[in-house]
């Protein structure tokens, strides 16, 4: 809408029943923008001249990880499982596993540091935040960027941490373009992660709207006053809430039957889209996830059971679990001690089919 129409009142002059008469329209509020997704600018890994750049910036994958409940919650339900079933170890805590983990799979790269003792030997395994930690041009080097300012620091207008060859252990997902860096599996769910975001904010906005305006109100009684014309406007700017709807006002004298009009825009889109956007992000991002609907309570319509559980629970498991336990099991030969190792994962077989409330 406002493509065509200013912000100031816009007025036409036309003629009807052989008089002069003033056609004037005007709109207010601004439009709601569309996020912008600066995430997937997928350039090579660029070099600073110490450290290589990430291919996508891991600040905006921490920001967009909490952007939508089905974003967020598969990956807390892989960690849970993997935490539950990990086995602490004096080198390596529950507690720092879990962080270790939950970066592994936010940001597709986890780090743990190597504490050494004096004869070489290991003396604990610290878990490192991998949003700040960057590959030295010298593969085996690796770089901690301190929290100290909010310039470009990713191209080296920061300090940075040196750590010792072979003092960091770094695992990550592989990606088809490089191999110096992990990327997220789901990159290519975030559009609907942030589709869904928008829908739940606009909504929000929409109830706090108070009178909910979004119409095009379209008078063209001549008889009406300026002065009457004047407080419509008046009244229309203060039924809403501000940036919410874009509302339009259209004041045409001596136009055709119907003098007043209300023709209402926003209410109707807002009720009819919202679940079904919700519905289909919601669906995208459990697909790339791959984590069942089942297993985070979410009801599949058209069903009156979610199924044997139990299977389910088997098939997820050895799907998506058992790969990053077999890639775990290769940081123990890279460390010399079986530091990950878990538990067997056992389910009650006599536990019942979920049936719905």
């Amino acid at each position: 809408m406002s493509q065509f129409i200013s912000r100031k009142s816009r007025t036409v002059r036309g003629r009807s029943e052989g008089k002069n008469s003033d056609a004037t329209a005007f709109s207010f509020g601004e439009p709601e923008l569309v996020q912008r997704s600066e995430i997937i600018n997928m350039l090579m890994c660029e070099s600073n001249g110490k450290w290589y750049v990430p291919p996508i910036s891991l600040h905006a994958l921490s920001k967009a990880f909490r952007s939508a409940v089905y974003h967020e919650s598969p990956i807390r339900t892989k960690v849970n499982i993997l935490v539950s079933l990990f086995n602490p170890h004096k080198l390596l805590s529950a507690s720092d596993f879990e962080r270790f983990i939950l970066d592994y799979f936010v940001l597709a790269n986890g780090y743990l540091e190597r504490v050494n003792n004096r004869l070489g030997g290991v003396l604990a395994l610290r878990p490192m935040p991998a949003k700040f930690m960057r590959r030295g041009v010298k593969l085996d080097m690796f770089y901690f960027l301190k929290q100290t300012s909010n310039s470009d620091w990713q191209w080296g207008d920061r300090e940075a941490i040196e750590y010792a060859p072979d003092n960091v252990l770094h695992l990550l997902k592989p990606d088809i373009d490089q191999e110096i860096y992990g990327v997220p599996e789901y990159l290519s769910a975030l559009p609907s992660a942030w589709l869904n975001n928008e829908a739940t904010v606009f909504r929000l906005r929409y109830y706090r709207n108070g009178s909910h305006a979004g119409v095009i109100l379209y008078l063209t009684d001549a008889t009406q006053d300026t002065t009457d014309v004047d407080a419509i406007k008046t009244a229309m700017k203060q039924s809403k809430g501000p940036g919410n709807f874009r509302n339009l006002f259209i004041y045409a004298p001596n136009g055709k039957k119907d003098g007043l009009q209300v023709i209402p825009m926003s209410e109707i889109a807002a009720k009819d889209e919202f679940f079904n956007i919700k519905n289909v992000t919601r669906d995208d991002l459990l697909a790339a996830h791959r984590v069942p609907r089942e297993l985070m309570s979410v009801a599949q319509e058209g069903k009156s059971s979610a199924g044997d559980l139990n299977k389910i629970a088997k098939v997820f498991y050895a799907n998506e679990i058992t790969p990053i336990i077999a890639r775990l099991d290769e940081l123990n030969k890279t460390i010399g001690v079986d530091v990950f190792t878990f538990k067997k994962y056992v389910i009650d077989e006599d536990a019942q089919t979920a049936q719905p409330n």
